[in-house]
């Protein structure tokens, strides 16, 4: 597969992301389209397309999982300041979980075996590297949560200054400012 034109493996990919086709069609299907490489035996076999399959399979739910993971936090912290930092996260994670896929493919992949202590190497990266990315995340929404505080404290003091201003010149009693800043700002 990885030996394919890109016009072919896309097409491949293609197909196989709709799962519209059983392994036996899709041989015909590209055997039809690109005869030229079908004559010279360039197209994958049966099992080719069954191993790439599953391997784009694994992908997919890769990033599926990933970004309902981040679309359920996202609406559990209320995190409606800063989307394009959480979105920017969620594909970074997809990029590691890829990586990881990846490293798992290479392992597996009789051809071109990879040395246990290289694999090692490979996953401490990408451990640092997903520790370094969830910091940075908790350190977003602490500082979001911070500012969202402070401007909420400010807009409070403002509106509670302006309420005071406005009931002294109305002539409102004590009492009266009270109860509005109470009971209409929320203020206790």
């Amino acid at each position: 597969m990885s030996r394919l034109p890109a016009e072919i493996k896309t097409y491949i990919e293609a197909m196989l992301a709709t799962g519209a086709q059983t392994l036996d069609e899709m041989i015909a299907d590209l055997q039809e389209r690109f005869p030229g490489e079908a004559s010279a035996g360039q197209l994958p076999s049966r099992a080719a397309l069954h191993r790439y399959g599953t391997k784009l399979d694994r992908r997919l739910a890769a990033i599926r999982a990933s970004t309902e993971a981040a679309k359920i936090i996202q609406a559990h912290a209320g995190d409606d300041q800063d989307a394009r930092s959480g979105a920017l996260t969620a594909l970074i994670q997809t990029e590691l979980f890829e990586a990881i896929l990846d490293v798992q493919e290479a392992v597996d992949d009789p051809e071109n075996p990879i040395d246990p202590a290289e694999r090692v190497g490979m996953l401490s990266a990408a451990a640092k590297n997903i520790a370094t990315l969830t910091r940075s995340s908790i350190n977003l929404k602490e500082f979001q949560a911070k500012v969202e505080d402070a401007t909420r404290r400010k807009m409070l003091a403002e509106q509670q200054a302006n309420l005071e201003k406005i009931a002294k010149s109305q002539g409102m009693s004590q009492e009266q400012l009270d109860f509005w800043i109470r009971d209409f700002l929320g203020v206790r």
